[in-house]
């Protein structure tokens, strides 16, 4: 498991999917916000890939993210698109409702950089959210993410087009301990 201050990244287990299932996905709005295309309802059983993890995929590294006290599931949290020769990946997270506003999406984001750069050796690390997604861009900017770009109306969101803001880190900008 990968440490934080207040959460651990952990490998998926088999009865973390109905949970994750339940309360992000099969939510039309926070899954419509989170995917980068429709919403549809995922079967109970089924081997979707937002649930259940493919270890043979190299360039995704799906975690599940649990509160450090009691090993309680609070969400997900991967690094995906990662690019061996470029030495870059995107980061991508989605918490619990009940675990929204208590810091975790900071503290995931800290983790997720500290395997990036020092477990991956990689280089630079990307986030792309919604402009409206002021947890992301708060947890990314507390982390040392500087706005790179708008993409205006990039987004096809529950019948209307949304910006996405483009925030990037790279390695020797990196502060482990700036996080707050």
């Amino acid at each position: 498991m990968l440490r934080g201050k207040k959460v651990g990244l952990r490998a998926r287990h088999e009865d973390d999917i109905p949970i994750l299932r339940a309360e992000l996905y099969d939510d039309v709005v926070n899954g419509s916000r989170a995917e980068g295309r429709p919403w549809r309802p995922i079967t109970p059983g089924s081997n979707d890939s937002r649930l259940v993890v493919d270890d043979t995929v190299e360039s995704n590294v799906p975690f599940s993210v649990v509160e450090l006290e009691g090993d309680t599931l609070v969400g997900t949290a991967n690094l995906w698109g990662i690019d061996n020769h470029s030495r870059s990946a995107h980061i991508g997270l989605g918490l619990l409702p009940a675990a929204r506003g208590k810091g975790y999406g900071t503290d995931v984001v800290a983790v997720l950089c500290h395997y990036g750069f020092v477990v991956r050796g990689l280089h630079r690390l990307q986030i792309e959210t919604l402009s409206d997604n002021v947890g992301m861009l708060t947890a990314a900017e507390r982390n040392g993410f500087v706005r790179e770009g708008v993409l205006r109306s990039s987004a096809w969101v529950l019948g209307e087009f949304l910006d996405e803001v483009l925030l990037g880190l790279l390695a020797e900008e990196w502060k482990p301990d700036a996080r707050g």
